[in-house]
């Protein structure tokens, strides 16, 4: 507390105190400068999965942002103008390609920015009914053996990006890619005991993961752009499990299970738990990374499948 002189009045010792409070204010700003500015290059991807697969091969040397958002449907989104803005600024944008972000290819003519396609080399599997026939299933990151794939061009695109980091970033990439082994053959292990296996899902995002580890299959809708479920869809659903003694079904977490609640009301099969696809959840959710969303479905497949 300071001192004042004898004889200081009330009024004047409130102004000494307030002048000395803007003083200390003064110092204390000038004692915190700003931070400096992200001089890091900027990575922009199509949708949050790829985002943690670039941020982890990454490892800290680039800034990593998503275009969509925690939670979003990415086969239909609409790019807004701050979209366009923050693509401007990217020094290299990255997208899943396969058709799944068609969004983008719109997107595209509009930025001037580098880009690439994370599933070059990935051999396809081609959707084989309904509107989407013949076209190739976009959601080739959902095998861990596919997704080994991404890895690869994640490395190649980033260490062409910022070559003076080129060793850490391939270094990265070899962790991940052996941790994506291991969940590989940890749930070939698991369904092994299993006669005949079959997956059915609301949606056909886990075609790549049904070739990989030897799973029939089976989904209500190829692509979420159709995400309610035609009659005939859901008929041919339900002979499917059926047919193949299904005990439980499964559902995405970015789409309504309606339409999968009456295939397991009509053939007795249970719906099992969420399974995680086109986004990550938020930081404290089930699936805040890449990893963790594959170990998690994988662990939930084949906890549902061993009924």
């Amino acid at each position: 507390m300071p001192q004042f002189p004898r004889g200081i009045a009330g009024p004047v010792r409130t102004a000494w105190c307030l002048a000395l409070v803007l003083v200390a204010a003064g110092c204390s700003a000038q004692a915190s400068p700003a931070p400096p500015a992200d001089d890091r290059p900027l990575v922009l991807t199509t949708f949050s999965v790829l985002a943690d697969l670039a941020g982890t091969v990454g490892g800290g040397h680039v800034r990593v942002e998503s275009i969509t958002k925690v939670g979003a449907e990415i086969h239909g989104y609409e790019p807004t103008p701050s979209d366009l803005v923050r693509a401007q600024e990217a020094d290299l944008i990255l997208d899943n390609g396969l058709g799944l972000e068609r969004w983008f290819e719109r997107f595209l003519n509009s930025v001037d920015a580098p880009h690439a396609v994370l599933s070059d080399g990935v051999e396809p599997v081609d959707i084989r009914s309904g509107d989407y026939a013949g076209r190739a299933n976009p959601h080739a990151w959902m095998s861990p053996l596919a997704a080994q794939t991404y890895v690869d061009n994640m490395v190649e695109a980033l260490a062409g990006l910022a070559p003076e980091h080129a060793a850490d970033f391939e270094a990265n990439g070899r962790e991940l890619k052996d941790e994506l082994t291991d969940l590989l053959e940890g749930f070939r292990a698991e369904i092994a005991s299993i006669d005949t296996p079959a997956l059915v899902t609301c949606e056909g995002a886990f075609s790549y993961l049904a070739r990989d580890a030897g799973l029939e299959e089976a989904f209500i809708w190829p692509v979420n752009a159709d995400s309610e479920g035609t009659p005939r869809q859901i008929r041919d659903v339900i002979g499917f499990v059926e047919e193949h003694e299904v005990p439980t079904l499964f559902c995405e977490s970015t789409v309504n299970p309606s339409a999968q609640e009456q295939v397991a009301l009509a053939s007795g099969a249970e719906l099992g738990g969420t399974l995680y696809v086109d986004s990550l959840s938020d930081a404290d959710g089930p699936v805040p990374t890449f990893l963790d969303l594959i170990r998690h479905d994988l662990q939930t497949i084949a906890e549902g499948l061993a009924r």
